[in-house]
């Protein structure tokens, strides 16, 4: 990781002033917005131009939809973090948008820590959900794939560290929460993706919940209650 020197990002956003917010309370985390798209179009040019760290994107502008923005992104191969930041959590963008290999979806109701810290964790290579949509993404999911079988039984610590991870903690958090490091948070997911069948932290999740080892939150509640 590049600790050494800020994070660059293009924004896009089709609203100048939400655009001109974003940018004051990020630059005001050390976080250089190097340029800003106000359609997908131009979002895609400004980010092969620039090869930004990552790419904060809105659903919705005109030409490109950020999920076509980010299709096209992944298709040309461009290496870079790319982070959903909106207002839509419809279950229809929020599977749309993970298939487009986004790295990361937060509404835009979230706190401006909350923001700034899930452009920290896309750039660290780290997967992001906003954890008001977690519920929902986990049923939509788990509606839509069968459960997969065999599987090797987990341990009761790599059932906590699931649990948390269901709860949309972050691994940071999960280690607070079991007075566990980082590393070893780290160590027990990739654990469970083995074992699991699973290739990322929903999908353990989901197929956890298919196999009766968690249940999942009801998509109206709070999944940290």
């Amino acid at each position: 990781m590049k600790t050494d020197q800020p994070i660059h990002i293009v924004l896009a956003d089709d609203h100048q002033v939400v655009r001109h917010g974003i940018r004051q309370f990020l630059s005001a985390a050390g976080i250089d917005v190097v340029a800003e798209a106000e359609d997908g179009e131009q979002a895609l040019r400004l980010i092969e131009q620039h090869r930004p760290d990552v790419a904060v994107l809105d659903i919705q502008m005109p030409g490109y939809s950020g999920i076509e923005v980010a299709r096209r992104v992944r298709a040309r191969g461009v290496p870079v973090g790319l982070l959903i930041l909106t207002a839509f959590d419809d279950d229809p963008f929020i599977m749309a948008a993970l298939e487009a290999g986004v790295n990361g979806f937060v509404l835009k109701t979230a706190d401006m820590e909350e923001i700034i810290a899930a452009v920290r964790a896309v750039y660290e290579g780290k997967s992001v959900l906003d954890p008001e949509i977690l519920p929902k993404l986990m049923h939509a999911v788990a509606a839509s794939h069968e459960p997969k079988m065999p599987y090797e039984p987990l341990t009761e610590r790599e059932l906590e560290v699931l649990r948390a991870t269901a709860r949309g903690l972050t691994n940071k958090a999960i280690g607070l929460l079991l007075n566990i490091s980082d590393r070893t948070v780290q160590g027990h997911l990739r654990r469970i993706f083995e074992k699991l069948n699973a290739a990322n932290r929903t999908e353990a999740v989901v197929t956890a919940s298919q196999l009766g080892l968690l249940e999942l939150p009801a998509s109206h509640e709070d999944p940290t209650a």
